[in-house]
């Protein structure tokens, strides 16, 4: 998704009113990976970083209403082969719109802003238990994160398991010192759960669903 900004004012024209806790689930889901927008939490560096796209169009007055046709319209026409069409649909296109409008440049950390939700960002460590199982959860809200940043566990056969109670799919994967395996993606409740035989060292722990990763869904894996 390679949203641009500058001013031009589409308006939505009838119907209900946008849905914005949708669209930031959909933003985080369809868009973050491409994306960077403060209040999501998402961390994309392909498309442009949202909120300094509009900074100067907020700074200079422009209305979100304005800032909505704007989103709007990018995402029924992208620019540039980057981002794909379609890629939201029907009252979707309203709703994400909706919400970029209202949180663009509202610095107010992951998930924090005028939607509300969020918890930060991950910190703190997990630790295997005696069966050298890990547990690495992921952000129940649907932000682009697990809510760990680091975990620790035995040499040999290494066990990490990732409950997603969001909407939007993730899976857990690890890799590094010549092991890259990928568990099951899921969503709605449900633990992907990778096994792999770990000599000790550093390894990464990530979410292995295209663009993820790369927004930031990592960790530190530490085998001693």
């Amino acid at each position: 998704m390679a949203l641009v900004g500058g001013a031009a004012s589409l308006s939505a024209c009838g119907g209900s009113p946008p849905d914005t806790a949708s669209g930031k689930q959909l933003f985080t889901q369809r868009c973050g990976s491409c994306h960077t927008l403060a209040d999501a939490g998402t961390k994309g560096v392909i498309g442009p970083n949202l909120d300094d796209a509009f900074k100067q169009d907020v700074a200079d007055g422009l209305g979100r209403s304005s800032i909505e046709g704007v989103v709007r319209g990018q995402i029924k026409y992208p620019q540039g082969p980057q981002m794909p069409a379609n890629l939201v649909k029907g009252n979707g296109v309203d709703d994400v719109a909706a919400y970029v409008a209202q949180t663009v440049g509202k610095t107010t950390g992951a998930g924090g802003g005028a939607t509300g939700g969020g918890g930060g960002g991950p910190s703190g460590a997990a630790t295997a238990n005696a069966r050298n199982e890990v547990e690495i959860p992921t952000d129940p809200t649907g932000l682009l994160q697990f809510k760990v940043k680091s975990a620790q566990a035995k040499a040999g056969k290494v066990t990490l398991l990732s409950k997603n109670d969001a909407p939007v799919p993730h899976d857990i994967s690890v890799k590094g010192n010549g092991v890259n395996k990928q568990g099951p993606t899921v969503s709605n409740g449900k633990t992907s759960k990778v096994v792999a035989d770990l000599k000790p060292g550093t390894y990464e722990f990530y979410c292995s669903v295209p663009g993820h990763e790369q927004a930031g869904m990592k960790g530190t894996l530490t085998v001693k």
